[in-house]
């Protein structure tokens, strides 16, 4: 059976991010992107370039376009960005700054019987091939005729950028109607299953298929922000666990990569032993779990 998590106020932050990271709301009506100087600038989370209102650029998408360039150079700043990010708040970006994450999380909340996903848990290696599949290894190495590649991930699986930029597009667009096909058939067919699967399983598509929180959770263990147990407060109830929508167990592994930072177990946690540690936050007692 799926936990059931208290409410808090994270939902403000993940608004606000999402409509940061998309302020042209306008944009939706003309069918037009952005193109100003912002779009240079990558966002944290997952995003779409595309998206009429987006201001910025999708950190996935650009590392492919670079790695897909005809005379291909590491982009440090890409790079550089990818590993401030991972450094600084590791996977706490997917739960309070992703667009799509907060997304999934929106559609959990329909009134229905919710499901756990621990027997699945093999699933979660998926995304780290596709990191490594279609967003390196693909557009390093299938490339056209004139040395172009094709951003695989976005073109072919990313469920965001059918949500965000595809289907307003073609509703603003006349002769993006007209040119549609079956690329456009096969990335809805995806983005309605993971629709459906985020109504009954928590963030199906972080868990098993994103290759930013992938990347995002490589540095989960090093992050400056993380979670420490208390050894001398916690009993190892497991409440923390049974509430955790990610399925980690915090007591035995509060820096596991799949932890998202959402807080749920903080606020479930009977004894207080979790708590939040990072540089900016003062008076916190260091635990003896290191997890």
């Amino acid at each position: 059976m799926a936990k059931q998590r208290k409410t808090s106020g994270r939902w403000k932050i993940q608004a606000a991010a999402a409509l940061a990271s998309n302020p042209f709301l306008l944009h939706f009506f003309s069918g037009k992107l952005y193109r100003g100087r912002l779009k240079s600038l990558c966002v944290p989370g997952l995003n779409c370039y595309s998206c009429p209102a987006a201001a910025g650029s999708c950190p996935i998408g650009s590392l492919q376009a670079v790695i897909g360039a005809p005379k291909y150079q590491v982009s440090y700043y890409i790079m550089g960005i990818l590993l401030f990010f991972g450094v600084l708040l590791g996977r706490a970006m997917c739960g309070f700054l992703c667009p799509f994450g907060w997304f999934q999380e929106l559609l959990h909340k329909i009134p229905t019987k919710k499901f756990g996903t621990r027997r699945l848990r093999w699933l979660t290696y998926l995304k780290y091939g596709i990191l490594v599949l279609f967003v390196i290894v693909l557009p390093m190495t299938v490339v056209n005729e004139v040395g172009l590649a094709d951003p695989f991930f976005c073109k072919y699986i990313c469920p965001a950028g059918i949500l965000e930029g595809g289907i307003p597009l073609a509703l603003a667009n006349e002769s993006i109607r007209a040119s549609l096909g079956a690329l456009f058939t096969w990335k809805s067919c995806i983005l309605l299953g993971v629709i459906l699967l985020a109504v009954f399983f928590y963030r199906p598509f972080c868990k098993w298929i994103c290759p930013l929180g992938a990347f995002y959770g490589l540095f989960h263990k090093v992050s400056l922000y993380r979670l420490s147990v208390d050894g001398e407060k916690c009993t190892a109830c497991g409440v923390c666990s049974r509430v955790c929508g990610m399925d980690v167990d915090v007591f035995r592994h509060p820096n596991h990569a799949e932890c998202i930072r959402c807080g749920d177990c903080i606020r479930a946690c009977p004894h207080q032993a979790i708590q939040r540690q990072a540089p900016w936050i003062m008076n916190e007692k260091r635990s003896t779990n290191h997890g």
